[in-house]
């Protein structure tokens, strides 16, 4: 294992910085929406356009990673990034804050189809450990971002405009860390095997995971929480959500990649119905449980049916795009009638269907 430490040092320092960035910025949609809503006059409701302008760019980038896969280095990855951030932290009007919304987007959605694969095989039967590694550093700026957000007065300009520096920092330092991986690892080696029932279940899956963020502390603030405190929320969901994707890095191997998203989502039932019936707080936190568990048991396994051919990790991300970008559009209108804690009975039923429906599969999906 030190050994392939050593011989993918540079795959490995990139990666992880590049994801703790993407956590950084994406958790700050949430805690920032009901100050973009007061600084350009617009609804909460209307200000959730900035969480699917996100998921839009990042389905811009995964797509382009058919074509330009083998091109793309975390050099572009972190220009992308830190423009989009800059264009968020300058708030010159609503329509550049949704343009840099989406160039962020752009940038994480490369990022997540050049490091996802390049470290599932770099490093052969820990693979499934390196992954979860590499995503549980998202959670590390996830849960600093809107602690520093707090920290600053909920002051979006401020707190996007450092998350932009430090992309343009990590920028410096980055080099062509990863070129050699990409053109050496994702040749076509084996045939295009698209599984539509687990594409399925990330759709819905990496949906959950985009409303819990770019919406649950709207939720939260429903259901009679102060800004401040939701915020504060949000940054215990993600230490949740690390939690539970460090403990992945020692147990990955030892659990069916299946069955790991099933017990997930099982889990989630059981935290949305918690959230109705006794503590939005509590809950909304067990929730990051979950939302740390749906994407490594996904991946893992729609990578082993789908096989290695060079179109099978965009595929993979962009059928959780498709749930990313339409849920946090589709959910208000249907949330109007439902109460202060509408939005956790619909996950509740979303989460125990698609409990039941895993459950079905399970046995096939790990063989």
């Amino acid at each position: 294992m030190q050994n392939l430490m050593r011989a993918n040092a540079a795959l490995l320092f990139a990666g992880l910085a590049t994801f703790i960035l993407m956590g950084a910025g994406q958790s700050l949609y949430g805690p920032a929406l009901p100050a973009f809503s007061r600084i350009f006059g617009i609804t909460v409701d209307g200000a959730g356009l900035l969480v699917s302008a996100h998921w839009v760019g990042c389905l811009i980038g995964v797509s382009a990673m058919f074509v330009y896969g083998a091109k793309i280095t975390p050099r572009y990855v972190l220009a992308l990034m830190a423009a989009g951030m800059a264009a968020l932290a300058a708030q010159a009007s609503w329509g550049l804050t949704l343009t840099g919304a989406v160039v962020f987007g752009v940038g994480y959605g490369c990022a997540t189809a050049v490091f996802n694969p390049q470290m599932l095989r770099a490093f052969g039967a820990r693979g499934p450990a390196m992954l979860s590694l590499l995503n549980a550093t998202f959670g590390v700026g996830a849960i600093a971002a809107p602690l520093v957000f707090v920290w600053l007065g909920n002051n979006p300009q401020t707190t996007f405009a450092i998350v932009a520096a430090l992309c343009a920092l990590i920028w410096l330092g980055a080099g062509g860390a990863g070129r050699t991986e990409v053109r050496a690892e994702t040749g076509s080696v084996a045939p295009f095997r698209p599984h539509w029932g687990i594409l399925a279940f990330g759709m819905m899956a990496i949906g959950m995971e985009a409303c819990l963020i770019g919406l649950g502390p709207t939720a939260l603030i429903r259901a009679g929480m102060t800004e401040v405190r939701a915020a504060e929320l949000l940054s215990a969901f993600f230490a949740a959500f690390l939690l539970a994707r460090v403990g992945l890095i020692f147990t990955a191997h030892l659990i069916g990649s299946f069955t790991l998203y099933t017990g997930a989502m099982a889990l989630a039932a059981l935290c949305s119905m918690g959230a109705v019936l006794i503590s939005p707080a509590v809950f909304f936190v067990g929730l990051g449980v979950c939302a740390g568990l749906f994407f490594p048991g996904y991946y893992v396994t729609a990578s082993r049916k789908m096989g290695e051919d060079l179109r099978v990790p965009p595929t993979i991300l962009l059928s959780g795009l498709v749930g990313g970008i339409a849920s946090p559009l589709l959910l208000p209108p249907l949330l109007a009638d439902m109460g202060d804690r509408g939005f956790f009975w619909l996950l509740a039923c979303v989460s125990g269907a698609l409990t039941i429906a895993a459950m079905a599969m399970t046995r096939g999906l790990n063989r």
